[in-house]
């Protein structure tokens, strides 16, 4: 009997745990082996663009399934390497987080995947298909072996359901409200996330939203040039509304402090909006610090921020302001507990002091992979929530994806800003669907439902909705 050859590439990054990371990896190519398939494929974990040039090379159409283990989380530049030519939709397999309570995530492999997916169908438009869990899993084992035989786990259908829709007059006034508005973004787009890739023209026709730029230099620059003065009172405020920070290292602080103060100096000067950060690798690269903390002051303070320079994310944010949401976040699906239907949403720590579970007790710490301060650690309150986001259409012009549920008291699941909800609908459906549907591994977490409201502003502005 002829074994099903089978493509292997486990891709990484070296900022997560890659001992974890390569330990899994070669469990999940000895369980396929088990199975029956013939593996190829790298055996060292895939991080550098050397290692997805000699990645490509097993590539060659003889074999029968591909699957990119998400080893831990990668930047999409491997799989558009990798998979934009496939004549096959690509198998992303990511698996569960293995630390403890508290801790950081070790792989985020899950929101690697996710991440995987949309820039495979935005930029090739291809889906690609997801499997989640251990090697270890009866489940996963059962998929595997489906897949062996040709059968990809399905990609779930899109939901099309009409629902309720809110005042015309209400979310006019509210679109009304956004046009003659700017977002100011500070650097370019990361490499390899295609989802803080942005229409500029394509903003201003709907939204009515200008764009001011500038480059990190310039945004460091404009820290540099903070006095000592200003500083130390950033800093006194800081401290008086955030306490921990006065056990943190001060130089971090002060530092903090000072990209705070350049950010809502720029903000003002510019009469902005909303803010998009390129926030590595250079803040903590080249200036030594993480901007979490800075992008939560400026949170607190009603200014939405978006990190990772993530321009449609902040029109979300603003558009789901204007209409009553209040306060957002920007958070990872990173977690999923398909048991208890729950998916835990997450970011590294800059959510405003006014989403956390307990204000009192929201922690600043140093950030969970970088090691260095600041950044915000503490649980998300809990009560009905809602997700959003603005995305590509693949037809087109934008989608606007949603979905509700409540968030549930849980510890602090992963270091810096996380939030458990147990979904109104399936959550192993809604997973797989961002993966499959090619949906952004960011979406905003809001604590107002303004779902009738935001359904009719995307009638009003001619955006499809996907609601789960």
């Amino acid at each position: 009997m002829t074994r099903p050859k089978v493509v292997v590439v486990p891709t990484a990054r070296p900022t997560f745990a890659v001992d974890v990371a390569q330990e899994r990896a070669d469990a999940a190519r000895a369980l396929l082996a088990e199975l029956g398939a013939e593996v190829s494929g790298p055996t060292e974990l895939v991080m550098t663009p050397e290692d997805v040039e000699a990645a490509a090379a097993f590539l060659t159409g003889d074999e029968d399934l591909v699957i990119n283990v998400c080893a831990s989380f990668s930047d999409a530049s491997p799989a558009l390497a990798l998979y934009a030519g496939l004549d096959r939709a690509p198998l992303l397999w990511s698996f569960r987080e293995p630390g403890p309570v508290g801790d950081r995530l070790w792989l985020n492999s899950l929101c690697g995947a996710n991440l995987f997916g949309h820039a495979l169908l935005v930029d090739a438009g291809r889906s690609a298909r997801l499997i989640y869990g251990d090697p270890g899993e009866s489940a996963v084992r059962a998929l595997l072996a489906a897949a062996l035989r040709g059968q990809l786990p399905p990609a779930p259908d899109l939901p099309t359901t009409t629902r309720e829709r809110g005042d015309e007059d209400t979310v006019a006034a509210a679109l009304a409200s956004l046009r003659g508005r700017t977002i100011g973004l500070v650097g370019d787009a990361p490499p390899g996330f295609t989802p803080s890739r942005y229409d500029a023209g394509l903003v201003e026709k709907l939204f009515g939203i200008g764009i001011k730029q500038i480059d990190v230099d310039e945004m460091f620059d404009r820290v540099d040039e903070v006095t000592p003065g200003e500083r130390a009172a950033e800093r006194a405020d800081a401290v008086a509304a955030q306490p921990s920070l006065a056990a943190l290292d001060p130089a971090h602080v002060d530092l903090a402090a000072g990209v705070t103060t350049a950010m809502r100096t720029w903000r003002d000067q510019g009469d902005l909006s909303a803010m998009a950060i390129r926030c590595w690798p250079e803040f903590p690269a080249s200036l030594g610090v993480c901007p979490c903390s800075s992008l939560s002051r400026l949170a607190d303070a009603g200014t939405p921020t978006a990190c990772e320079r993530d321009v449609y994310g902040a029109v979300t944010m603003m558009l789901l302001e204007a209409l009553g949401a209040g306060t957002t976040y920007l958070v990872d699906t990173v977690d999923l507990d398909a048991d208890r239907n729950v998916v835990r949403l997450w970011h590294c720590g800059a959510a405003a002091t006014s989403l956390a579970a307990d204000p009192t007790a929201a922690t600043q710490s140093v950030h969970c992979n970088r090691k260095i301060g600041v950044a915000g650690n503490f649980a998300l309150k809990t009560g009905r929530v809602i997700m959003a986001r603005l995305t590509e259409n693949p037809g087109g012009g934008l989608r606007l994806l949603i979905a509700a549920g409540e968030s549930i008291p849980e510890p602090n699941r992963f270091q810096g800003n996380t939030a458990a909800v147990r979904l109104d609908v399936a959550a192993d459906d809604f997973v797989h669907g961002l993966v499959s549907g090619g949906f952004p591994h960011h979406t905003v977490l809001a604590w107002t439902d303004v779902r009738p409201a935001l359904r009719s502003a995307a009638d009003h502005l001619g955006i499809p909705v996907v609601e789960w």
